[in-house]
């Protein structure tokens, strides 16, 4: 029986810790703390953790490459022969949905998020749940790259607790009753 891989995007190092680009991060943290369990063994690149959710056994995911080369800690992952893309939920920021929105969606595009490129590029297949947090700002931005990687001012980062709780329950949700039934509640 193969093992849930819950991935979250980011970026290594306390420099990025309350970045936007992190919320995956964050996510992955998050259930870890649910799950009483520690994302610290390393494999294929990665930080992994482990436990249980709904009885199905899960691996929590931190890729140490940074996000632009996520793809390589995941696919040396997924290649391993107790483990499945089909079981594969990968949770980012996305900077077009409205901050705090939570959208789920069984496969699809990249949407310019660098890490689901490469993730997409390595797999070579976009049939993947994701688990995208909104980062969209309320204000016109001069630089994508400088916002993402800016860390979350004091109130985004008190309101991205509540975010991460949603989230975390979206990711349990899609274990334990599948992804239709997720979205069905949190997108």
């Amino acid at each position: 029986m193969s093992k849930w891989l819950i991935v979250g995007l980011g970026n290594p190092g306390e420099k990025y810790e309350r970045t936007r680009h992190n919320a995956g991060f964050m996510l992955v943290d998050r259930l870890a703390r649910r799950l009483q369990t520690k994302v610290s063994r390393t494999e294929c690149r990665a930080l992994i953790g482990r436990g249980l959710i709904d009885g199905n056994a899960v691996e929590l995911v931190k890729p140490q490459t940074y996000m632009n080369l996520s793809g390589e800690a995941v696919s040396c992952l997924v290649s391993k022969p107790d483990r499945d893309g089909a079981k594969l939920i990968v949770i980012s920021d996305d900077l077009a949905l409205p901050f705090g929105k939570i959208r789920i969606r069984p496969k699809g595009s990249h949407g310019g998020q660098n890490g689901l490129r490469s993730i997409i590029d390595c797999l070579k297949t976009q049939e993947f749940t994701r688990v995208r947090v909104g980062i969209q700002p309320d204000h016109p931005i001069s630089s994508a790259s400088n916002f993402v990687l800016e860390d979350l001012p004091k109130g985004d980062l008190e309101k991205m607790e509540e975010i991460l709780d949603n989230a975390a329950d979206a990711v349990e949700m899609i274990i334990a009753d599948g992804v239709d039934a997720a979205m069905a509640k949190f997108n």
